[in-house]
């Protein structure tokens, strides 16, 4: 079988919004959803980065949410194997890990809940997409290049990530998948993994995040931004329907309930507060590639 030619890129003028990993959450996919209308961003300049489904209560709910909304989605490993009827969730986690464990819960729930018509809208989702943004090709991934369940952490060396962003051709990469938000600029390719709403980024607060990414005159301004929401809600919903219960406890705590996918460093950061920066990266005066300087800003 023929496989489908990848999607024209999709050209964006004005800031675009970028988040990934709703994880079946649906007050925090609502509360996402109500906050790029405050900030009057279309659905045309948004992209989720995958994982619509997993650790949450609302599975069917949340897809019918993101469909609706109208915005642009790649595939991450969860809507690969719930679209082809697979028997796990293919999220890469070491077999026999806590991780692993849990995941067999939230997958045999989420799986039943999915019917045929959003297994069929999953399997329409592209691996990749590319977005044309100040002057940039950037391709939109769910984990990484080589495979879409593909960790990669603030401290991932400057070789893979390039390694990565080389295999896609573009000059940078907008990701998911590893949960925790950040931002870096890899032997003049630019990497920007926006985060997740469906989980706290392991840092002891309940807030979740997205990314905005806003044409400047030197190039692009780009900002991980906290989102505020309904955990309270999100957390009863998922002890209701019996799902595992460090997942739930983690939408307050704001700790996940096993470091067993962190490197060394991230686990030194564990409930350390992130606040983020906003990046200004430079664009060459050609057009394609970033310069290798940032000027940082104040947090938020």
């Amino acid at each position: 079988m023929k496989s489908r030619p990848p999607p024209a890129p999709i050209r964006i003028e004005g800031p675009l919004l970028v988040f990934g990993g709703p994880y079946s959450n649906l007050q925090a996919t609502r509360a996402l959803r109500a906050e790029a209308e405050r900030l009057g961003i279309p659905p045309r300049h948004i992209l989720c980065t995958g994982d619509v489904v997993a650790y949450g209560a609302d599975p069917a709910a949340t897809v019918a949410l993101v469909r609706d909304w109208g915005i642009a989605v790649v595939a991450g490993n969860v809507e690969e194997q719930l679209g082809r009827g697979a028997g796990d969730c293919g999220c890469g986690f070491g077999s026999g890990t806590a991780c692993d464990l849990a995941s067999a819960q939230w997958y045999r729930y989420a799986d039943a809940r999915i019917d045929d018509e959003a297994r069929a809208w999953m399997r329409s989702l592209p691996a990749r997409l590319t977005v044309e943004l100040a002057g940039l090709r950037l391709a939109v991934l769910h984990g990484g290049a080589t495979a879409s369940n593909r960790f990669h952490f603030p401290s991932a060396a400057d070789a893979d990530l390039t390694a990565e962003i080389a295999l896609t051709g573009a000059d940078g990469v907008l990701c998911g998948h590893s949960g925790l938000p950040f931002t870096r600029l890899a032997d003049g390719r630019l990497w920007h993994n926006a985060g997740v709403i469906g989980l706290p980024a392991d840092d002891g607060t309940p807030r979740v995040w997205y990314g905005l990414l806003t044409p400047t005159a030197e190039g692009l301004r780009l900002e991980h931004r906290a989102l505020d929401y309904d955990w309270r809600a999100a957390q009863a919903a998922m002890q209701s329907a019996g799902l595992p219960r460090g997942y739930a406890a983690a939408l307050g705590s704001g700790l996940w309930p096993s470091d067993d996918i962190l490197p060394a460093a991230e686990r030194l950061r564990r409930g350390q507060r992130l606040d983020p920066p906003a990046v200004t990266v430079v664009v060459s005066a050609g057009g394609k590639v970033c310069q290798a300087a940032l000027s940082m800003d104040a947090a938020r």
